[in-house]
């Protein structure tokens, strides 16, 4: 039987909320939360380092991986154990994922506050031809005068 400040916890804890998936076309410099469901199309190693001098740093692997759905697809910067996840054809479901600038393009990230996870194939059709990482943003600054 549970006491009264235990039922009293348990209401007070928020409820779960349902993940509101954002689609790849909808994606903007300098947003984060997303949770996205992408289908990877291609993955290219950049960079993978073995023993460095410091323990955080032994074995970085990062690769760049295009990644999207039916309306668009993106650069998606893949680091260390995301990088074993993210294979060719794979669908994944990308939770808290972020905009990141890369050169002024969007790039995709998914930081240590977020998460990576394989699900089953999804039936959509990548769209290639619309490629966010390809164009070029450029940064204004706006003065109050």
């Amino acid at each position: 039987m549970a006491t009264a400040a235990q039922q009293q916890a348990q209401e007070s804890k928020p409820a779960k909320r349902k993940p509101i998936f954002t689609k790849v076309d909808q994606l903007r410099p300098g947003t984060g939360g997303h949770t996205l469901v992408v289908k990877v199309v291609n993955s290219t190693t950049v960079l993978q380092k073995g023993g460095a001098a410091s323990a955080h740093l032994r074995h970085t692997r990062i690769a760049e991986c295009l990644v999207g759905d039916e309306t668009a697809c993106i650069v998606f910067t893949a680091r260390n154990e995301q990088v074993d996840l993210l294979t060719p054809g794979a669908t994944v479901i990308l939770r808290n994922a972020k905009i990141d600038m890369f050169k002024g393009c969007m790039r995709l990230a998914v930081d240590k506050w977020g998460r990576v996870e394989v699900t089953e194939p999804a039936d959509f059709v990548v769209k290639e031809g619309n490629n966010l990482s390809l164009i070029e943003y450029e940064l204004v600054n706006v003065s109050e005068e």
